[in-house]
């Protein structure tokens, strides 16, 4: 079974910038589908940025322009360069993967069933 490591968050003024990483371990990752999620107090959990194994990608129309998804399939682990953050900035962000899944699917549906713990993203002046 894969197991996600969300590291990466922290206190960032608004505007700032910030990287998240994400370490999955289980099978190879190379033909997996891989997004970030965000969570947020009385909201469902979101796909927000989204990555398929050829290198193909999809974002939300609320961060475009301003995050960045990538991998690194050799070290099994997922990046979210996100900036310009603003107050309204995710509580809990997290990982996930699926086999063979479109990078808008992934971000509209999900990927496994389980997740990790998240990493806290606090944006504050």
């Amino acid at each position: 079974q894969m197991q996600f490591v969300e590291s990466g968050g922290g206190l960032v003024q608004p505007g700032g910038s910030l990287t998240l990483s994400c370490t999955i371990s289980g099978p190879s990752l190379t033909y997996y589908t891989v997004g970030w999620f965000r969570k947020v107090p009385q909201k469902k959990r979101e796909g927000v940025a989204c990555i398929h194994s050829d290198g193909s990608t999809y974002y939300v129309d609320s961060v475009k322009g301003r995050f960045t998804i990538s991998r690194d399939n050799a070290n099994s682990t997922v990046y979210l360069q996100m900036n310009n953050l603003s107050p309204e900035a995710y509580a809990l962000s997290y990982c996930t993967a699926k086999y063979m899944l479109t990078v808008r699917a992934i971000c509209l549906e999900g990927g496994m069933n389980h997740w990790g713990e998240g990493t806290l993203v606090t944006v504050s002046s």
